[in-house]
């Protein structure tokens, strides 16, 4: 072998080698950093109704991202399950975002003839509320909001309708109270005043209000942080560390009541009072993130994340947490699992991409009942016996909520037409309609 040829193998060698380098930077970067472009059509903010309609309640209303009884299980019977054809499109709006690169990632809240979601424009954070029958813009809000921009600038968190108010939370730390009715903005914080600090990819904690107060993640000196929901002053603020990414919930015992926080370290239960913490279960990962909305069935409480922290079972008893098992058999990055009947339902793998594995875990000891990496890598929720589980390319699937064995009953191929990037939003099942959101669109169909 020629010194000439010696010489164009090792280049080729360090060529290909810097080529794997750059691609690899690239996609750290774009996970990190990356700033997703809206593809597709966008439409120009309507005008508002001018009859504002009475804010009513229907049976299924959907009026957080926790759903109804904080579990993320539709109380809605009846749902179609045939897809053969299609699912038919009731209405479809495509003004959400105004602008290249104004993702907002929230999901659809609804209340009767009323749905809220965020968007975003160039420089404000936007709030739309919609006919939820016919999607006809009631009225829009804004207000102006400096944010990061990357995977958008818009809202992460989902907001939450509490009789005629709605709060939103922003992804720089706005928390804003609403008049459902006419979309009057009633109040509005910026958490970071109280010491809170934005998490990397930004704030996105869902509000939970309970009783008089709304509860939100702030991170920095203020970890978990409640405000008067009528006022919007703050009652109280407590831990130091880094905020996760999952909403608080409820977690009821047999002597009282605690809010559990699903912070960038662990799970803590606060008295919703006082702020004061009875107990904390460590559960950590890499960047912070614990992200999936903690399951509950009695006294046990179910969480999960990715970056090699899997999932833990916690039993609380007598205000006393102990994890009773731990294992890496379901890592959900950011994707909700569901419980029913004593068994967890959820996606499993890295929600930057479409493959993943949908899992059905034994509660009580962590037992695989099976898995299938048929339906993709997304969210789910749970109807009338069935799981429905939205993919990251938009692909829509019914899968029999059985444990011991996994079948798909039907599915929807591009329910979300012409997904380009990632399809994160969960999708939301009220009163027959099942909501579904990527980037600038939300398409309603009839279930």
């Amino acid at each position: 072998m020629n010194k000439k040829t010696i010489i164009i193998g090792v280049v080729s060698i360090l060529v290909v080698a810097l080529i794997g380098a750059g691609i690899f930077a690239f996609n750290i970067w774009q996970m990190v950093s990356g700033s997703e472009k809206i593809n597709g059509q966008r439409d120009s903010i309507p005008e508002n109704t001018t009859n504002l309609p009475e804010i009513v309640s229907f049976d299924d209303d959907w009026t957080s991202w926790h759903g109804p009884n904080l579990s993320r299980k539709s109380t809605y019977k009846g749902i179609k399950n045939d897809w053969s054809n299609g699912l038919e499109s009731v209405w479809e709006a495509n003004f959400i975002s105004q602008g290249a690169r104004t993702v907002a990632w929230s999901a659809a809240v609804i209340k009767g003839n009323h749905l809220i979601i965020p968007g975003r424009d160039e420089e404000n954070d936007l709030v739309f509320c919609l006919n939820s029958q016919t999607g006809e813009l009631i009225w829009q809000g804004k207000y102006k909001a400096e944010t990061e921009t990357n995977h958008g600038p818009g809202a992460r968190a989902t907001p939450f309708i509490d009789n005629e108010r709605v709060y939103t939370f922003g992804r720089s730390g706005d928390l804003a109270c609403w008049q459902l009715y006419n979309g009057k903005i009633l109040w509005k914080k910026n958490i970071t005043s109280e010491g809170a600090e934005e998490p990397i990819w930004g704030h996105s904690s869902s509000p939970l209000v309970y009783k008089d107060k709304v509860y939100i993640q702030g991170g920095g000196t203020a970890v978990a942080m409640a405000y008067n929901k009528m006022t919007g002053d703050l009652v109280w603020k407590s831990m130091e560390g880094s905020a996760g990414y999952a909403p608080p919930t409820l977690f009821y015992s047999d002597t009282d009541t605690s809010i559990l926080f699903f912070h960038g370290t662990g799970l803590s239960a606060l008295n919703p009072e006082n702020g004061k913490e009875i107990w904390t279960v460590e559960h950590l990962t890499d960047y912070f993130v614990n992200a999936s909305l903690p399951q509950i069935l009695d006294n046990k409480i179910f969480i999960t994340s990715a970056y090699g922290a899997g999932s833990q079972m916690i039993e609380v008893n007598n205000n006393s947490a102990k994890s009773k098992w731990s294992s890496l058999v379901l890592e959900g990055q950011h994707t909700d699992p569901v419980i029913v009947d004593g068994f967890v339902y959820g996606y499993s793998g890295d929600s930057g991409k479409n493959k993943g594995q949908l899992k059905c875990v034994q509660l009580s000891d962590g037992k695989e009942m099976w898995s299938t990496d048929e339906v993709g890598n997304g969210t789910l929720i749970y109807a009338d016996g069935h799981l429905i589980c939205l993919d990251l390319k938009g692909n829509l699937y019914l899968v029999a909520a059985k444990s011991d064995k996994y079948e798909k009953v039907t599915e929807m191929k591009n329910a979300i037409p012409d997904v380009k990037k990632l399809s994160w939003t969960s999708p939301v099942l009220a009163n027959g309609k099942l909501y579904l959101k990527y980037m600038q669109k939300i398409i309603c169909y009839q279930l």
